[in-house]
Protein backbone atom coordinates (compact mmCIF):
# COMPACT_ATOMS: atom_id res chain seq x y z
CA UNK A 1 0.00 0.00 0.00
CA UNK A 2 2.84 2.35 -0.50
CA UNK A 3 0.35 4.24 -3.08
CA UNK A 4 -1.01 5.32 -0.32
CA UNK A 5 1.77 5.63 2.39
CA UNK A 6 2.74 8.30 -0.05
CA UNK A 7 0.47 10.75 1.24
CA UNK A 8 2.10 10.54 4.58
CA UNK A 9 5.60 10.54 3.31
CA UNK A 10 4.54 13.79 1.12
CA UNK A 11 1.77 15.17 3.24
CA UNK A 12 3.60 18.84 2.86
CA UNK A 13 2.55 18.81 -0.74
CA UNK A 14 -0.43 16.78 -0.54
CA UNK A 15 -1.32 19.62 2.11
CA UNK A 16 -0.40 22.02 -0.79
CA UNK A 17 -2.58 20.40 -3.60
CA UNK A 18 -5.35 20.05 -0.77
CA UNK A 19 -5.20 24.17 -0.24
CA UNK A 20 -5.28 24.85 -3.84
CA UNK A 21 -8.06 22.54 -4.59
CA UNK A 22 -10.16 24.21 -1.67
CA UNK A 23 -8.78 27.61 -3.21
CA UNK A 24 -9.20 27.37 -6.58
CA UNK A 25 -13.55 25.89 -5.79
CA UNK A 26 -14.18 28.92 -4.06
CA UNK A 27 -12.16 31.58 -5.66
CA UNK A 28 -13.92 35.11 -6.38
CA UNK A 29 -16.70 33.77 -4.15
CA UNK A 30 -17.56 36.47 -1.13
CA UNK A 31 -18.08 33.81 1.33
CA UNK A 32 -15.41 31.20 0.42
CA UNK A 33 -14.52 28.39 2.52
CA UNK A 34 -17.50 29.43 4.22
CA UNK A 35 -19.20 27.75 1.25
CA UNK A 36 -17.59 24.01 2.23
CA UNK A 37 -20.47 24.47 4.91
CA UNK A 38 -22.93 26.23 3.12
CA UNK A 39 -22.80 23.82 0.07
CA UNK A 40 -23.75 21.00 1.47
CA UNK A 41 -26.50 22.57 3.70
CA UNK A 42 -28.19 23.93 0.34
CA UNK A 43 -27.66 20.55 -1.53
CA UNK A 44 -29.25 18.57 1.45
CA UNK A 45 -32.14 20.75 1.60
CA UNK A 46 -32.60 20.51 -2.00
CA UNK A 47 -32.90 16.97 -2.18
CA UNK A 48 -35.06 17.50 0.53
CA UNK A 49 -37.30 19.92 -0.91
CA UNK A 50 -37.91 17.44 -4.13
CA UNK A 51 -37.67 14.03 -2.80
CA UNK A 52 -39.37 15.07 0.74
CA UNK A 53 -41.67 17.57 0.30
CA UNK A 54 -42.83 18.05 -3.36
CA UNK A 55 -42.40 14.25 -4.36
CA UNK A 56 -42.84 11.62 -1.57
CA UNK A 57 -41.08 8.77 -3.16
CA UNK A 58 -42.15 6.59 -0.33
CA UNK A 59 -43.03 5.64 3.34
CA UNK A 60 -40.54 4.14 5.95
CA UNK A 61 -43.22 3.76 8.52
CA UNK A 62 -42.55 6.87 10.01
CA UNK A 63 -43.14 10.79 10.10
CA UNK A 64 -39.50 11.23 9.73
CA UNK A 65 -39.17 10.23 6.00
CA UNK A 66 -37.13 13.60 5.59
CA UNK A 67 -34.85 12.29 8.27
CA UNK A 68 -34.51 8.89 6.59
CA UNK A 69 -33.37 10.45 3.38
CA UNK A 70 -31.16 12.83 4.82
CA UNK A 71 -29.59 9.29 6.53
CA UNK A 72 -28.22 8.26 3.11
CA UNK A 73 -27.59 11.57 1.24
CA UNK A 74 -24.55 12.73 2.61
CA UNK A 75 -22.68 9.40 1.08
CA UNK A 76 -24.13 9.51 -1.91
CA UNK A 77 -23.36 13.09 -2.40
CA UNK A 78 -20.05 12.65 -1.21
CA UNK A 79 -19.66 9.33 -3.59
CA UNK A 80 -20.84 11.04 -6.45
CA UNK A 81 -19.17 14.33 -6.70
CA UNK A 82 -15.66 13.35 -5.58
CA UNK A 83 -15.79 10.55 -8.28
CA UNK A 84 -16.85 12.75 -11.17
CA UNK A 85 -14.26 15.56 -9.78
CA UNK A 86 -11.44 12.83 -9.33
CA UNK A 87 -11.91 11.12 -12.81
CA UNK A 88 -10.60 14.46 -14.78
CA UNK A 89 -8.17 15.29 -11.96
CA UNK A 90 -5.29 13.98 -13.68
CA UNK A 91 -5.79 15.45 -16.84
CA UNK A 92 -6.47 18.91 -15.28
CA UNK A 93 -2.93 18.87 -13.87
CA UNK A 94 -1.75 17.71 -16.85
CA UNK A 95 1.06 20.16 -17.42
CA UNK A 96 1.92 19.53 -13.69
CA UNK A 97 2.65 16.06 -13.98
CA UNK A 98 4.55 16.32 -17.11
CA UNK A 99 6.84 18.81 -15.94
CA UNK A 100 7.50 17.18 -12.39
CA UNK A 101 7.94 14.09 -11.11
CA UNK A 102 6.34 13.86 -7.24
CA UNK A 103 3.33 10.83 -6.25
CA UNK A 104 1.06 11.18 -9.23
CA UNK A 105 -1.76 9.65 -6.62
CA UNK A 106 -1.59 12.68 -4.43
CA UNK A 107 -3.32 14.63 -7.16
CA UNK A 108 -7.36 12.34 -7.31
CA UNK A 109 -6.21 11.94 -3.20
CA UNK A 110 -6.42 15.85 -2.94
CA UNK A 111 -9.62 15.94 -4.48
CA UNK A 112 -11.03 13.47 -2.95
CA UNK A 113 -9.74 15.20 0.38
CA UNK A 114 -11.84 18.23 -0.59
CA UNK A 115 -15.31 16.76 -0.64
CA UNK A 116 -14.10 14.95 2.66
CA UNK A 117 -14.97 18.09 3.90
CA UNK A 118 -18.31 18.58 2.71
CA UNK A 119 -19.16 14.97 3.49
CA UNK A 120 -18.16 15.45 7.05
CA UNK A 121 -19.86 18.62 7.69
CA UNK A 122 -22.98 17.05 5.95
CA UNK A 123 -22.40 13.98 8.31
CA UNK A 124 -22.06 15.59 11.47
CA UNK A 125 -25.53 17.74 11.24
CA UNK A 126 -27.30 14.37 10.34
CA UNK A 127 -25.75 13.43 13.40
CA UNK A 128 -26.89 16.40 15.50
CA UNK A 129 -30.34 15.77 13.47
CA UNK A 130 -30.51 12.49 14.94
CA UNK A 131 -29.87 13.34 18.25
CA UNK A 132 -32.43 15.45 18.35
CA UNK A 133 -35.07 13.34 16.74
CA UNK A 134 -34.54 10.11 17.08
CA UNK A 135 -34.08 9.33 20.84
CA UNK A 136 -33.62 5.46 20.29
CA UNK A 137 -30.48 6.35 17.86
CA UNK A 138 -28.23 8.26 20.70
CA UNK A 139 -26.33 5.11 21.62
CA UNK A 140 -25.62 4.12 18.46
CA UNK A 141 -25.43 7.56 16.69
CA UNK A 142 -21.80 7.48 17.20
CA UNK A 143 -20.97 4.33 14.93
CA UNK A 144 -21.37 6.52 12.11
CA UNK A 145 -18.35 8.28 12.31
CA UNK A 146 -16.17 4.76 11.57
CA UNK A 147 -18.92 3.89 9.19
CA UNK A 148 -17.78 7.48 7.68
CA UNK A 149 -14.07 6.77 7.69
CA UNK A 150 -14.35 3.04 6.07
CA UNK A 151 -17.08 5.09 3.44
CA UNK A 152 -14.64 7.63 2.57
CA UNK A 153 -11.76 4.48 2.11
CA UNK A 154 -14.30 2.78 -0.65
CA UNK A 155 -14.69 6.46 -2.68
CA UNK A 156 -10.85 6.88 -1.96
CA UNK A 157 -10.07 3.48 -3.32
CA UNK A 158 -12.36 4.00 -6.17
CA UNK A 159 -11.86 7.63 -7.21
CA UNK A 160 -8.04 7.00 -7.34
CA UNK A 161 -8.71 3.73 -10.01
CA UNK A 162 -11.51 5.57 -12.08
CA UNK A 163 -8.90 9.08 -12.34
CA UNK A 164 -6.03 6.42 -13.24
CA UNK A 165 -8.36 4.97 -16.27
CA UNK A 166 -9.26 8.13 -17.65
CA UNK A 167 -6.12 9.66 -18.14
CA UNK A 168 -5.44 6.49 -20.29
CA UNK A 169 -9.18 5.97 -21.99
CA UNK A 170 -11.06 9.16 -22.25
CA UNK A 171 -14.48 7.20 -22.30
CA UNK A 172 -14.22 6.91 -18.90
CA UNK A 173 -15.66 9.87 -17.34
CA UNK A 174 -18.55 9.91 -19.87
CA UNK A 175 -19.32 6.26 -18.80
CA UNK A 176 -19.51 7.46 -15.23
CA UNK A 177 -21.24 11.02 -15.79
CA UNK A 178 -23.69 8.60 -17.49
CA UNK A 179 -23.85 5.45 -14.49
CA UNK A 180 -24.08 8.08 -11.93
CA UNK A 181 -28.39 9.09 -12.67
CA UNK A 182 -29.23 5.69 -12.61
CA UNK A 183 -26.54 4.37 -9.96
CA UNK A 184 -28.47 7.24 -7.56
CA UNK A 185 -31.87 5.22 -8.17
CA UNK A 186 -30.48 1.78 -7.83
CA UNK A 187 -29.34 2.80 -4.07
CA UNK A 188 -31.41 2.75 -1.24
CA UNK A 189 -31.29 5.98 -0.57
CA UNK A 190 -34.97 7.37 -1.27
CA UNK A 191 -36.33 3.76 -0.42
CA UNK A 192 -35.87 0.87 1.86
CA UNK A 193 -34.97 -2.45 0.35
CA UNK A 194 -37.03 -3.82 2.86
CA UNK A 195 -40.27 -2.08 1.45
CA UNK A 196 -39.54 -2.23 -2.49
CA UNK A 197 -42.86 -3.89 -3.96
CA UNK A 198 -41.15 -6.20 -5.77
CA UNK A 199 -38.68 -7.93 -3.37
CA UNK A 200 -40.96 -10.83 -2.87
CA UNK A 201 -40.88 -11.30 -6.63
CA UNK A 202 -37.87 -10.96 -7.41
CA UNK A 203 -35.20 -11.67 -4.91
CA UNK A 204 -32.38 -11.90 -7.73
CA UNK A 205 -32.99 -8.29 -8.42
CA UNK A 206 -32.93 -7.29 -3.94
CA UNK A 207 -29.99 -9.22 -3.81
CA UNK A 208 -27.82 -7.06 -6.96
CA UNK A 209 -29.38 -3.87 -4.98
CA UNK A 210 -28.19 -4.77 -1.94
CA UNK A 211 -25.17 -6.97 -2.68
CA UNK A 212 -23.79 -6.02 -6.09
CA UNK A 213 -24.12 -2.34 -5.45
CA UNK A 214 -21.31 -1.61 -3.18
CA UNK A 215 -22.68 1.70 -1.78
CA UNK A 216 -25.72 -0.13 -0.39
CA UNK A 217 -24.29 -1.86 2.50
CA UNK A 218 -22.39 1.04 4.02
CA UNK A 219 -25.35 3.42 3.79
CA UNK A 220 -27.72 0.60 5.31
CA UNK A 221 -25.41 0.33 7.87
CA UNK A 222 -25.37 4.39 8.66
CA UNK A 223 -29.21 4.21 8.30
CA UNK A 224 -28.95 1.62 10.82
CA UNK A 225 -27.28 3.54 13.52
CA UNK A 226 -28.51 7.20 12.90
CA UNK A 227 -32.49 6.14 11.84
CA UNK A 228 -33.31 2.93 13.30
CA UNK A 229 -31.14 3.57 16.13
CA UNK A 230 -29.57 -0.23 15.78
CA UNK A 231 -26.55 -1.74 15.37
CA UNK A 232 -25.73 -2.50 12.04
CA UNK A 233 -26.60 -5.65 10.69
CA UNK A 234 -23.29 -8.08 10.73
CA UNK A 235 -23.55 -8.70 7.18
CA UNK A 236 -23.45 -4.80 6.11
CA UNK A 237 -20.38 -4.01 8.77
CA UNK A 238 -18.39 -6.32 7.43
CA UNK A 239 -19.29 -5.93 3.50
CA UNK A 240 -18.20 -2.48 4.47
CA UNK A 241 -14.58 -3.23 6.28
CA UNK A 242 -14.51 -5.65 3.16
CA UNK A 243 -15.24 -3.35 0.27
CA UNK A 244 -12.97 -0.55 1.88
CA UNK A 245 -10.10 -3.08 1.76
CA UNK A 246 -10.98 -3.86 -1.46
CA UNK A 247 -11.87 -0.62 -2.87
CA UNK A 248 -8.27 0.75 -1.78
CA UNK A 249 -6.19 -2.30 -3.36
CA UNK A 250 -7.94 -1.99 -6.66
CA UNK A 251 -7.35 1.69 -6.76
CA UNK A 252 -3.32 0.51 -5.70
CA UNK A 253 -3.56 -2.00 -8.43
CA UNK A 254 -4.65 0.04 -10.98
CA UNK A 255 -2.84 3.31 -10.42
CA UNK A 256 0.06 1.13 -10.59
CA UNK A 257 -0.28 -0.41 -13.49
CA UNK A 258 -0.91 2.93 -15.39
CA UNK A 259 1.43 5.10 -13.19
CA UNK A 260 4.27 4.68 -15.94
CA UNK A 261 1.53 5.68 -19.04
CA UNK A 262 0.58 8.65 -17.42
CA UNK A 263 2.53 11.25 -18.12
CA UNK A 264 2.45 10.18 -21.77
CA UNK A 265 -0.95 10.12 -21.85
CA UNK A 266 -2.33 13.38 -20.47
Amino acid sequence: MTVYADVLRYRELFGSLFRRDIRAKYRGSVLGLGWSLLHPLVLMLVYLLVFSVLWRVAEVGSDDYWLFLLCGLPAWVFFATASQASSRSLLENANLIRKVRFPRQLVPLSIVGTNLVSFAVMLVVVVVLSLVTIPEARATVWLAFPLGALFACIVAGFALAIASLNALYRDVEHLLQALLLPWFFLTPILYSLDQLPGVDEYPVFAFVLHWVNFLTPPIEAMRAVLFYGDAPAAGDAVYTVVAAVVALSVGAFVFSRSDDRIAVEV
